[in-house]
């Protein structure tokens, strides 16, 4: 199966779902990563699933709650690290996981995580290399380095 990723066009990467392929952005600040976001969104479709990965402030909040913007016209979003879960309704609804808190992947049963990969939105798990079996086969992986109001470089793999 191949997905076409945002910013594809003469430039830009086909990215196969299988294969190990993976495109870097530079992004000089945050306004950048907002605009990357906006783009990351216009190629986003239920049913798809984005795990992302960088260190605390690295701006994977900021990334999710400006891919909500691009898709529902506003800013819905909050941190959800006491709640693990939060979901933004819209055409299509957004589900935003944060996984930074997960201990031990057999905790994901009594939380009911895996709800949130139903087909009928699109789902973004921070931290998800806490649990690698909750994401479905073919999601997509953001890894975010830089943080505060300085420079950084997303991989899209």
């Amino acid at each position: 199966m191949h997905r076409f990723f945002p910013g594809e066009g003469p430039c830009g990467t086909l990215l196969d779902s299988m294969s190990a392929a993976s495109e870097i952005r530079s992004l000089p600040d945050l306004a950048a990563l907002q605009a990357f976001a906006a783009e990351f969104a216009r190629g986003l479709r239920p049913g798809d699933a984005v795990g992302l990965s960088g260190p605390l402030g690295a701006g994977k909040t900021t990334f999710v709650r400006a891919v909500v913007r691009a898709l529902h016209g506003e800013d819905q979003t909050s941190s959800p690290t006491f709640t693990f879960w939060h979901r933004y309704p819209g055409s299509p609804p957004v589900d935003h996981l944060d996984l930074y808190r997960v201990d031990d992947p057999s905790e994901l049963t009594e939380l009911g995580l895996e709800d949130a990969f139903d087909g009928t939105s699109i789902v973004f798990a921070e931290w998800w290399r806490n649990a690698p079996g909750l994401l479905p086969d073919g999601h997509r992986e953001l890894v975010f380095e830089g943080s505060g109001d300085g420079p950084r470089t997303v991989t899209v793999r």
